[in-house]
Formats: structure tokens, sequence, C-alpha cells
């Protein structure tokens, strides 16, 4: 477990991705099985413990701890796993130090009315930093900055370590194959056995990636007849597997959202893999993303819900077609084949992704500064791919390109603020933002809108903190108030690349993807933007 919290620890002071990868990679090379798997599996979101809730986690600080103590704690402090750590009251020589493997098994098996007391003696056994990375451990907040894609790539420079050539393309192809503690993977990568099987029916194959385009330096050296254009759909990105009788829809990150999509499920009437966007469809038409977010983040969904919203796939990408894997094909022969397989699938839950023809970037750029009525005109705007480019793994320089609209900017006032995560677990971060709005007597008051926790530097970060504890006006738990009236408040600029009509919230308005554009602190407060003004966007 020492090892295992001083790697943590490193990760979570370290800002630099390859000190980070080296900081995983020794750490896999120095550390046994199985503990070192285990803990790839948990820098990697692969653990989750049932029965070890953070209500528990609480209730064993009150109980050692004065809860009115341990409540100002951790409101001040923010972060419960950081909290406990630092509150804990020691007790030397009390247990053991446990291993990863001995804590992760424990909790496997344990049920939950056991949890607690198991925390205790840990906790008990543990310096403060041991009690940091169990706690985080425990309740799957890492925040420590290190992906999947970088745990992948770790295990590549551990295989190079061990004078092996593996790239990372290989390790994804058996990825998501592997179960923890992940010893046949270890195994390979140091030379002790042969690859581990990839024939996993059902399985997934990991995404193809763009790169955002810069128009200014790009355009200058891309030919625009080596590329083809697309409408960029404001869905989610999936992967739809039917393969030896396994259906298993996929985010991009891999994450099996089968269970919520029951009626997409049921139209994958084929073998092969496709890759497309994941929408609510009615009638062939395109609904706005809010729809989407109806069915997301479900384990299941009722009548009601799919009788309301439902889902369908709108392909652009065949992977895998039968048995025969098509990724090294260009994509000018796997959009031949898209077609025709799409075409013979016939149904109203898979549509095709059209291709928008065009001759000269200048023509391109008319086309995504004016879409046609329609789906287009919800879309976030084109992506390029490369005729010839084949399906790489991961995000290859040059094949693909995304192309996003300029996002929309209004001005809002700071309501409310909330302490972050992590690094920010000190700072007040999270930022709720509202626009004026009459009544039918002419007064004004602001409305929520939306809120924001990105968007703005570090430096910037500490002048929002300061402003937000110097003008503090009421407390609502962890959210704090802020003045904000038409004679004071600090004027934001957000950028958000959607809006829609939402019924829960007060406003009537829910932005997509809102972040902080800039900070106007020379803008007074009452010149903000007015509700009308979002509402005109709508109409």
């Amino acid at each position: 477990m020492r090892a295992f919290a001083h790697l943590l620890d490193r990760l979570a002071l370290t800002g630099s991705r390859n000190a980070k990868l080296t900081l995983v990679r020794d750490f896999l090379s120095e550390t046994p099985d199985p503990d070192r798997g285990w803990a790839l599996a948990a820098l990697t979101g692969e653990l989750t413990f049932a029965e070890a809730k953070p209500a528990a986690i609480r209730k064993a600080a009150e109980a050692r701890l004065d809860p009115i103590l341990f409540r100002w704690s951790y409101d001040f402090v923010g972060d419960l796993a950081e909290t406990v750590a630092l509150v804990w009251p020691a007790a030397p020589g009390a247990n053991r130090e446990p291993e990863l493997s001995e804590v992760i098994e424990t909790l496997r098996t344990t049920a939950r009315a056991s949890v607690q007391g198991h925390i205790e003696r840990w906790l008990d056994a543990l310096d403060a930093d041991g009690r940091w990375a169990l706690l985080k451990l425990l309740t799957g907040g890492l925040r420590v900055g290190f992906s999947t894609r970088l745990a992948k790539q770790a295990c590549s420079d551990l295989a190079t370590a061990k004078g092996l050539t593996i790239p990372v393309s290989d390790i994804e192809e058996v990825w998501h194959a592997l179960k923890p503690p992940y010893e046949d993977l270890f195994a390979w990568l140091e030379g002790r056995s042969e690859a581990p099987s990839a024939d996993n029916p059902g399985r997934f194959r990991s995404v193809m990636l763009a790169q955002a385009i810069d128009e200014d330096v790009d355009f200058a050296r891309l030919d625009p007849a080596a590329y083809a254009a697309e409408w960029k759909w404001d869905g989610i990105r999936i992967q739809a597997v039917s393969e030896r009788g396994q259906r298993r829809l996929y985010t991009r990150t891999g994450d099996d959202i089968s269970g919520a999509f029951p009626d997409v499920l049921a139209a994958l009437d084929f073998e092969g893999a496709l890759d497309g966007e994941l929408l609510v469809l009615r009638d062939g038409a395109l609904a706005p993303f809010g729809d989407l977010q109806q069915r997301l983040n479900r384990k299941t969904v009722d009548a009601k819900l799919l009788a309301a919203y439902p889902a369908g796939i709108r392909a652009y990408d065949l992977l895998l077609d039968g048995e025969t894997d098509l990724r090294a094909l260009p994509f000018a022969d796997r959009r031949q084949r898209l077609e025709a397989f799409v075409a013979k699938l016939a149904t109203p839950r898979i549509d095709l992704s059209p291709m928008q023809p065009f001759e000269t970037w200048e023509e391109l750029t008319a086309l995504r500064a004016n879409p046609p009525p329609g789906d287009p005109a919800l879309s976030e705007g084109l992506m390029l791919k490369r005729w010839d480019s084949p399906y790489e793994a991961g995000r290859p320089k040059g094949p693909w390109f995304k192309w996003k609209r300029d996002p929309h900017l209004i001005d809002a006032v700071l309501m409310y603020a909330q302490r972050g995560h992590g690094k920010r677990s000190s700072f007040y971060s999270d930022y709720t933002f509202g626009v004026w709005r009459e009544d039918a007597e002419g007064h004004r008051s602001l409305t929520p809108v939306g809120k924001a926790y990105f968007g703005f530097t570090d430096e910037e970060l500490k002048l929002l903190d300061k402003f937000v504890r110097d003008h503090t006006i009421e407390r609502f738990g962890p959210v704090r108030s802020v003045r904000a009236d038409q004679d004071f408040g600090l004027v934001l600029e957000v950028a958000f690349e959607g809006l829609q009509r939402s019924t829960r919230h007060k406003s009537g308005v829910a932005m997509r993807f809102p972040r902080i554009s800039r900070i106007r602190w020379d803008k007074p407060s009452r010149e903000a933007d007015e509700l009308a003004t979002l509402e005109r966007m709508l109409d």
C-alpha cells in the first residue's frame, strides 16, 4: 500500500505527461504481481467497490472525532479523502500496514456491514499519505491526471525497458479482453509469454480520434481533394458491435452502455462493428443533445423513456464486416462498404452520415458558417477525413480533423461558487452564473443559466477564488453566494456550444459545454446579457 500511496502522491504533484509516464513505468517495473495490476486498474478506473460508500467513511470519521469539528474541517477542505487523511487520529503500531491486494480482495468479499470496521483498522495502520491513497481508492476519485491512454503508453514503455517492442496499438487491441490484475499482460510485456488473445466476441476496438484543425496553418498545406467532409453530429461517439451472438454498445472510451439502449441493441441485426454517433432520431430527424441526455447514465430505461426519446445510430465508419477486419483499408474503401452495409440493414435505427461535397477550403468554410436547415443546423461543425487513411487507434497526426463551429458568447454575472476537487479542493473553482430577467413590473433580477469550472488559467483561478471569498454574502452548505446586483458583480464572458429549452432549469434554457472565455473585470454587472438574448438564440 505504501508504494501505491507514494505513486499517487507523486502523480498528483506532477504536471508533465512524460514525468507521469516515467513514474508509472518504474512502478510497474519494480512492483510485484498482483499489486501492480490492481494499481493499474485503479488508475484506469476499472475498480469499483459497491459496499464501500462515502457514507461509511464519514461515519467512521465522526465516530473517532467530534462530528461538528469534522464537518467544519470537511467544509473547509472540500475533499472527503483529504480531510479524513489529515484529521484521523494516529495510532502508531495499532496494526500491520495492509498490502494493496489485501485491501482489494477484502473489499471484494466483505459484506457492507463489515466494511466500516476494515476501513477503521486500515486507517489506524497507515500514515497520512497512505490514508489518503486508501480513501481515494475506495471512493474511485483518484484525480491524478492519468488516463487509460497514458496507462497503455506506460505499458508499452515497460516493454521497451525490458528490451521488447510492443506498440500502444498492439496493447489497445487486447486491452478490453484483459481483466485485473493483468498478470497475463505483464507476462507478455516482460517477454515471459505470448500476447494475450484478443479473440473476445463483442469486444471493443480502440477508436480513431481526430485533431482540432488550425485553419491558418493546416489549410495552407492540405489538399482539399485528399479529404472527405461530413457533419460532426451532436451526440456521443459510440461503437456498435454484434459478433457471434454478443451485442454491445460502447462509448469512445470503451464503457459498455448497452443496458440504457435496448432499442438500439435490438437493431444490431448484423455481424460486424460500426463506428458512429448515438443520437435521438425521430422519424429520421435529429433531436437536440438534451433529448439524448435523458437516456444517458442510466443502467436501465422504462417504456416511457424509450417511446419519448427513441435512440439510433448515424454511422460513419465500418470496422468489421462479418469476420473481415476492415481497419487497414483506406477510408474510401471502408466508406463504400459502409454504404452497402447500412443499405442492407434497412432499419430506421441506423442511418448513414452523408458526405458533404466540396472543391475548395473556401467553399467548405462557407458551408460550416451557414449549414442548411434540418439536421446540419444541429451539428457541432465538420469532420475532415483523408480518403486514403486506415483506421488507426489513438489520435494520429494528419488523417482526421475536427472543425467545430465557433462557440456562442454571452456576458453573465457570477452568482454562486463551490470548491473543486483534487488539486482544486482548496479553491472556489466551480462557478454558477446568470443573466438578467425583467418581470412584468420592469424589475430586473438575475436568473442562473449555467455552471462552468474550466476555461481559466491557474492565475485567474486565484483571482476568482479571492473575489468569491471577499464578496460572499450567504452560505448554503458547500455553496457560497456572492454579491451580484445591478451596482456590483463580476461579469464572465461565457462560451458555449449550443442551447436548448429545458423544463428542469428555472431560466428555461440549458447550455451545452459552457466554459469561462474571459473575465470581464472592466464591465459593469448591469451591462451583462439578458435572458431574452438567449431566447432569441433559441428562436
